[in-house]
């Protein structure tokens, strides 16, 4: 199949920045394909954050909305995409923050596996993901997000510190205790 517009992950940084140049002019087929690049992206890491749809949507479109009109604050001090998840990030913490609820992780049902994998295989990766799911709910939101962002997401901590809006080294200590709650939290899963 071939795509109309580029994915977020072909598309080089300077097609976000033109792109972004273009929806400051009022440019809405601009804004449209930059929409279409990031939406999946945002979707699965909102999605991981806070295991709504619903709400993630709403937080995509909020944070769409943000660039549509706020294009122009772009400071053009990092990319467009740490920009852009950055604001995505901020939105869904006071959202969270505003309905006061902690939101649990489960298995997507619509999970995708390899079709070469044999049943054993897969119920084995289909408990691994539910472990990690389960493991990954008792992390804080500021916690979650910063093992989303640096392992599936392959941001930096330099990146991530710009999305989150702290310095570099609270990344890194959010990092350490991240790891060394996962990792508790695993051995009792696993345990069990």
């Amino acid at each position: 199949m071939v795509h109309r517009f580029p994915t977020l992950a072909t598309a080089a940084p300077d097609a976000d920045l033109a792109a972004l140049d273009a929806i400051v002019a009022g440019n809405r087929p601009a804004f449209d394909e930059l929409y279409r690049r990031y939406y999946p992206r945002l979707m699965d890491f909102l999605g991981r954050i806070v295991n709504q749809r619903e709400l993630a949507e709403e937080v995509v479109n909020d944070t769409m909305y943000t660039v549509w009109t706020a294009g122009a604050s772009f400071a053009r001090r990092s990319k467009v995409s740490t920009w852009i998840f950055g604001i995505a990030y901020k939105k869904t913490l006071k959202r969270l923050e505003r309905d006061r609820r902690m939101v649990t992780e489960t298995l997507d049902e619509n999970h995708n596996f390899a079709a070469d994998t044999d049943l054993v295989a897969e119920l084995d990766l289909v408990k691994l993901r539910g472990t990690l799911d389960r493991a990954m709910t008792q992390l804080s939101p500021a916690h979650r997000s910063v093992v989303e962002l640096t392992y599936l997401m392959d941001y930096s901590y330099e990146e991530i510190a710009e999305i989150v809006g702290c310095p570099v080294n609270t990344v890194k200590t959010r990092m350490f205790h991240a790891r060394a709650r996962l990792r508790r939290v695993l051995t009792a899963l696993i345990g069990k």
